[in-house]
């Protein structure tokens, strides 16, 4: 029997747009072991109405919260890799550190034995439990969806099926009431056709930000998994049109560009770090639970800056999308308008990390089929930003530990920068990145 193959895709908008695709594909025959089935307990439900008010729940507050260390942790992880490859160098890098960890977890409902151990060592839950996880996950994306007018965000995943291809039921329960998950069949031996509707779903959810996704799929390819994270904010302090002016930006010591840079003198949360050379910016957004973090490293200090990104992760993250060690001044902040794009194939970052039997003939996705042996062929995944003076669609975020110095008036976003956008009530990283070429689409 030939291996089956399963796609992830995910999607990410805001102006971000994340879309994140995993494909399943047929795999050979092996044995698995089985990591506990679920109690009933976990199927309550903490939906309410769209425009009902948002209920307290502290200790869910908590359960959500149990992710955000180990979430931040994968995203700097897979920040160094990406910003590592060949092809990233002196380019924009963007993407959904929260949209990848949640189409992998969602992978891993039907996962067993070392294929479900690997996934979550990868993403830092092995001291969690699928139960604790699944529950987070249901959690954070309730809050996600219950903001304000200022902001809209719509996160979420889907299931896309092979005509005649069996899932346990189970799998597919636990994908839409955690993941809130859609499910549709769709006819993969017509490749074509197969590549032109997952296309279209995607575009519908993050609206029309990411089109074309998909260029092309194995006919072997049994099932999909689609996560998409859209996200669109009105600054708090919006940039007057007036201001916006052109600049130089210095990509790199040997090449510049012009750009539309943008203009605004206001209070910000704003601090310098001396020893870890940089300077670091809140820019909120209206309804005050998401901000746009920029980290500016002093002029050729950016590789320092991320040669250590990963040492203090956790606490710094912690830290900053607390805001606790951040001083409101007076701070002129020039920053570049922008709309780029990226994509990846993760297969081989993942693969590094650690995700290897996923891939393999010998992994077991036993509690997705039982009937057919089937085993991850692709995982891609796509963002897009786009950022003006009205606001951002598209986030990112970066850590870093740091010591609060005297504030500079100045924060000149002139050469090549990272960016995040956070989520406060969840302590997520939406979107991470680095724009090194404002003007590269």
């Amino acid at each position: 029997q030939k291996p089956s193959s399963f796609h992830c895709s995910s999607i990410l908008h805001f102006g971000v747009s994340v879309g994140l695709l995993l494909a399943l594909a047929w795999a050979a025959p092996h044995e698995g072991h089985d990591h506990g089935a679920h109690t009933t307990e976990h199927h309550h439900h903490l939906h309410h109405g769209k425009d009902e008010p948002h209920p307290h729940h502290n200790d869910k507050d908590a359960e959500c919260h149990l992710l955000s260390p180990h979430n931040a942790d994968f995203a700097f992880s897979l920040y160094k890799k990406l910003s590592a490859l060949p092809e990233s160098k002196s380019k924009n890098v963007f993407f959904s550190p929260l949209g990848i960890s949640m189409a992998l977890s969602m992978l891993a409902i039907g996962a067993k034995g070392d294929t479900h151990s690997e996934l979550y060592k990868a993403l830092g839950y092995s001291s969690l439990t699928q139960a604790q996880v699944n529950e987070a996950y249901e959690h954070l994306l309730h809050m996600l969806a219950h903001g304000n007018e200022n902001v809209q965000l719509d996160a979420g995943s889907a299931v896309a099926l092979r005509d005649g291809f069996k899932v346990l039921d189970k799998f597919l329960e636990d994908a839409k009431h955690y993941f809130e998950s859609e499910v549709f069949n769709v006819d993969f031996s017509k490749p074509e056709v197969a590549v032109q509707e997952i296309n279209k779903y995607i575009s519908k959810k993050t609206h029309n930000k990411i089109p074309d996704m998909l260029k092309d799929l194995h006919e072997d390819t049994v099932m999909m998994l689609i996560n998409f994270m859209y996200f669109r904010g009105k600054w708090e302090k919006h940039f007057e049109e007036k201001n916006t002016h052109k600049a130089d930006f210095h990509v790199d010591e040997n090449t510049k560009v012009t750009v539309d840079m943008m203009k605004r003198t206001g209070r910000y949360e704003f601090y310098h770090d001396r020893e870890n050379f940089t300077s670091v910016i809140m820019l909120p957004y209206k309804g005050g639970n998401a901000s746009m973090m920029i980290v500016l490293p002093d002029e050729g200090k950016m590789a320092e800056v991320e040669a250590s990104i990963s040492n203090a992760a956790q606490h710094s993250a912690q830290q900053l999308m607390q805001l606790n060690i951040l001083h409101s001044s007076s701070v002129d902040v020039f920053l570049p308008k922008f709309s780029i794009s990226a994509q990846y194939a993760l297969d081989d970052i993942l693969k590094e990390l650690g995700v290897v039997s996923a891939f393999s003939d010998t992994a077991d996705f036993s509690n997705i089929s039982e009937e057919t042996r089937t085993k991850v062929s692709k995982v891609s995944h796509k963002a897009v930003l786009s950022v003006d003076e009205r606001g951002t669609e598209a986030a990112a975020a970066t850590t870093i530990e740091i010591m609060p110095m005297s504030l500079p008036s100045v924060m000149n976003l002139n050469r090549p920068f990272l960016v995040l956008i956070v989520e406060d009530s969840t302590r997520s990283i939406l979107f991470m990145g680095k724009i090194s070429d404002p003007t590269a689409k």
